[in-house]
């Protein structure tokens, strides 16, 4: 995973399997980032992920919920249709936008 921070935005590149493994370091980091750049918008780049549980899925809760407070909002990029429906059937797609690219 990787993360990249410009102006107030923070872009989180997932790794392949977005689960219990990956999620505590990648909530620890992306906190630390939010709370050091003003962060207003976290993009989560799916684009290498084929998998997601519930800890991811509490990886995306847990940053809407820090910059909500804030008036920021989440995005998620590069979305496969698996991992599109598994934001829409957490309930996750309602707290964020699916950046669809344009074909």
């Amino acid at each position: 995973m990787k993360f990249e921070v410009q102006e107030n935005y923070l872009t989180i590149y997932l790794p392949k399997d977005l689960d219990h493994h990956s999620a505590e370091e990648i909530k620890r980091e992306a906190d630390r980032l939010i709370e050091r750049g003003h962060i207003r918008y976290v993009i989560f780049d799916f684009a290498g992920t084929e998998f997601c549980d519930s800890s991811g899925i509490g990886v995306i809760m847990g940053r809407y919920k820090k910059v909500c407070m804030f008036g920021g909002e989440v995005w998620a990029a590069h979305t496969s249709e698996r991992i599109k429906k598994i934001l829409k059937m957490s309930g996750a797609a309602k707290i964020m936008q699916i950046y669809e690219e344009e074909k």
